[in-house]
C-alpha cells in the first residue's frame, strides 16, 4: 500500500473549489431517469449521455473527479477515447462504484445491507487497470420508529470497513457513503441522532480494520427533517446540526467530507452546502458528491436530442460552479439568475 499516494489522491479530490460528480447510476437507476425524459436506456445511449457529461468544457475546473459504473469504466468517448483517460486529460480522477446494492438484512424486516463483497479484491484490481483512483460503497440507514437498529449499523459499518481495508491494500483510496436517507416523517433531531450513531460505529470498524483515514474520504448524508416531516428545518439549522454531528463524530484526520444530495433539490443541496462552509473553520474541507442535484439540469435540457447537447453542457457547468463556489462559501443566490 502506498500511503502518500492514497492520501494525495484523497486531499486532490477535495481541493479548494472542487467536488465529485457521481455519474454511477445503476442501470435500473438510469433507466428511470432515461424514462422520464422519453429516452431509450440502451447501452449506446448512456455512453452518448456520458460522454455529455465528461466532455463538457471547463468541468474540471470545479469537479475534481468523477465516480464511474461498472459498465462506464469500459466504455469510450465518441473519438474512441476510454472514459478514463477522457477525464484524466480533463484534470479529473476516474474513480468506481464497486458495491453491489442494498439488500433486505435478514431478521431486520425494513432494514438493508450493502452487498458486493465476494470477489472485490479481484474487481479492484482490474479496476485499478483500467485506470480507477478511488472508489465508492454506499450504506442505506433507514430513519423511523425504532429505526435504525443497531445491528443494522453495525453490519453496514463491518462491511464499509472490509472495503476500505481492500481499496487501500489494491491502491485505491476508498470514499465510505453511509446515508441516511431523507425518505419519512422524522425530525431533524431524529436524524442527527441516527448519523451520529452510524458514524460513531463506522469510524470504530474503520479502526479495527486499520484503515489509513488520511487516505480515504466519507461521504454523507446532511442531517435534515424527514422528506415527509410536518416541520422542516430551515438552511441554516440544517447547517448548524450537520456540522455538530460531523464535529463530534469523524475523525479531524479524516482529509474531507463530501456529501450527497439525497433528494434535495438542486439550488437546496447548493445553499446548505454553502451555510456549513460559512460556519467557521473546519479540521476537514467540506465539499459535494452530488449525482442528481448536478445532472438533472443537464438531463433535462439533453431530451436525448444531439441539438441539445451544448445547452446540456451548459447546465452542468453552471451547477458544477455553484457548488464550487459553495464549498468555499462563496455561493450567493444572485448568482443564479446570471448563468448564461
Amino acid at each position: 500500500m502506498n500511503t502518500d499516494a492514497l492520501r494525495a489522491t484523497a486531499r486532490d479530490l477535495v481541493a479548494p473549489g472542487k467536488g465529485i460528480l457521481a455519474a454511477d447510476e445503476s442501470s435500473g437507476t438510469i433507466k428511470k431517469r432515461f424514462d422520464a425524459i422519453g429516452v431509450e436506456s440502451t447501452e449506446d445511449n448512456r455512453r452518448a449521455y456520458r460522454d455529455i457529461l465528461f466532455t463538457t468544457p471547463g468541468l474540471g475546473d470545479h469537479v475534481s473527479g468523477v465516480i464511474l459504473f461498472d459498465e462506464t469504466i469500459r466504455q469510450a468517448s465518441h473519438d474512441g477515447t476510454p472514459f478514463p483517460a477522457q477525464l484524466v486529460a480533463a484534470g479529473m480522477i476516474p474513480g468506481i462504484k464497486v458495491d453491489t446494492g442494498a439488500k433486505p438484512l435478514a431478521g431486520y424486516p425494513g432494514e438493508t445491507v450493502t452487498e458486493g463483497l465476494d470477489g472485490l479484491r479481484e474487481r479492484l484490481g482490474e479496476y485499478r487497470e483500467l485506470g480507477a483512483r478511488f472508489a465508492k460503497w454506499r450504506a442505506t440507514i433507514f430513519c423511523g420508529e425504532d429505526l435504525p437498529t443497531a445491528w443494522a449499523i453495525r453490519a453496514n459499518a463491518h462491511a464499509m470497513a472490509r472495503y476500505a481495508a481492500l481499496c487501500q491494500e489494491a491502491g485505491i483510496a476508498p470514499i465510505v457513503e453511509p446515508e441516511v436517507l431523507m425518505d419519512g416523517a422524522h425530525s431533524i433531531d431524529a436524524c442527527e441522532d441516527a448519523t451520529q450513531r452510524t458514524l460513531q460505529a463506522l469510524y470504530q470498524e474503520l479502526a479495527d480494520a486499520r484503515v489509513d483515514l488520511p487516505g480515504s474520504l466519507l461521504k454523507v448524508n446532511m442531517v435534515l427533517s424527514g422528506s415527509d416531516a410536518a416541520t422542516r428545518a430551515d438552511h441554516h439549522q440544517v447547517a448548524e446540526a450537520t456540522v455538530r454531528c460531523l464535529r463530534a463524530n469523524v475523525p479531524a484526520e479524516v482529509p474531507g467530507i463530501v456529501f450527497l444530495s439525497g433528494g434535495q433539490s438542486d439550488v437546496d443541496a447548493t445553499i446548505h452546502l454553502n451555510e456549513m462552509n460559512k460556519i467557521g473553520a473546519h479540521p476537514w474541507e467540506l465539499s459535494f458528491s452530488y449525482g442528481r442535484a448536478l445532472q438533472a439540469p443537464a438531463l433535462a435540457a439533453w431530451g436525448g436530442d444531439p441539438a441539445n447537447v451544448q445547452a446540456a453542457q451548459r447546465a452542468l457547468a453552471h451547477r458544477a460552479r455553484m457548488n464550487g463556489l459553495a464549498r468555499d462559501g462563496k455561493y450567493t443566490a444572485d448568482l443564479e439568475s446570471s448563468a448564461a
